[in-house]
């Protein structure tokens, strides 16, 4: 008799999402099964759901959800060395074959589920004293504002940022940012709520991005001069053309938030003249991975406060709406199996 376990299964041809009894997957010669402890939910996960953000590489139409995932070794594929059942380890939300890089949870079956296969060299361990909740959400809502400030960005010790958006990933990027030495530090958010959060999570200055002198009290908070960077979390279109209002000379504009809507730029001389740029990104890489867990073995960062609840796996569709009516204004809803 097959044995099997509950998970989180989304139908991307009809959108039907469902938490349903499947069978255990069965690690493969490299691969490891992990006992799944913890696993974000993130609006990329709304975003499959609701159709606006389809697979590119997924063989069917079904695929657990859940590209944050923590948990402890279980079982080992023929041919691994490297771990052993009992470790405590994050899953990468993704893995490169063949040139090719396959998102966890959209591309093939992620931590959304009482197991989870991954291939070993996507693995990372965890501290001990670090907790499953707050491992599972730094690859994503924690690694891809890393890599947009440290890469795509470039951000500087001593230089103005500013972030638009602080919200599950707009946070993490306010207290990255602080990490680095980015000064002065600028939160854009039309919710008091979340600007609220941001000067708690180390914002120098937080304003209203509804307001009618919003880039001007923004530029003013710059120095005048206007920021090196600007972060858009919210992938809005209107952000996006008030952020490049707000930058200065060489300064670049990082597209992390995703829309499908148009990128208007109203003066491309001034653009063009004071040399800026504009920047996407997506996702982050298996060394960012690396680094943060060094930030948190040298209690550099802690993400306590990141975790807004914790929801049975069963629930996935009550955290789902949570998300998507924002109840709470949440950082990260994590599952736990």
């Amino acid at each position: 008799m097959t044995a099997t376990m509950l998970a989180g299964r989304l139908n991307v041809a009809t959108r039907d999402f469902q938490v349903a009894e499947v069978p255990v997957p069965e690690p493969g010669p490299g691969e490891v099964r992990v006992k799944v402890e913890a696993a974000g939910v993130c609006l990329s996960d709304v975003h499959l759901i609701d159709g606006s953000l389809r697979p590119l590489y997924l063989k069917g139409d079904t695929v657990t959800l859940g590209h944050e995932t923590a948990g402890t070794v279980e079982r080992l594929g023929a041919g691994v060395t490297a771990w052993k059942p009992g470790d405590r380890v994050m899953l990468a939300a993704g893995e490169e074959r063949g040139g090719v890089v396959y998102t966890r949870g959209v591309d093939y079956d992620g931590g959304w589920a009482e197991f989870a296969v991954a291939a070993a060299d996507t693995l990372l361990a965890i501290p001990d004293d670090l907790p499953f909740e707050q491992a599972a959400i730094i690859p994503d809502a924690v690694s891809t504002p890393w890599a947009a400030i440290t890469t795509t960005g470039q951000a500087a010790a001593g230089r103005p940022a500013a972030v638009w958006g602080v919200g599950g990933l707009g946070a993490h990027a306010v207290q990255l940012l602080r990490v680095i030495g980015a000064a002065p530090i600028i939160a854009i958010d039309p919710l008091e709520a979340a600007r609220d959060r941001a000067l708690d999570f180390g914002a120098d200055v937080a304003v209203d991005s509804a307001a009618d002198d919003a880039v001007q009290r923004i530029r003013e908070a710059s120095g005048g001069a206007g920021v090196d960077v600007a972060f858009d979390f919210a992938g809005v279109a209107p952000v996006r053309e008030q952020a490049a209002k707000c930058l200065g000379p060489k300064g670049r504009m990082v597209l992390v938030g995703l829309t499908n809507k148009p990128l208007t730029i109203s003066d491309g001389t001034a653009f063009s003249y004071f040399q800026q740029q504009i920047r996407g990104h997506y996702g982050s890489e298996f060394t960012d991975l690396a680094e943060l867990l060094a930030l948190v073995r040298g209690h550099r960062v802690e993400f306590s406060r990141s975790i807004s609840g914790v929801l049975p796996l069963a629930d996935a569709p009550k955290a789902v709406e949570r998300l998507v009516n924002k109840e709470g204004n949440p950082i990260r809803l994590v599952l736990k199996p």
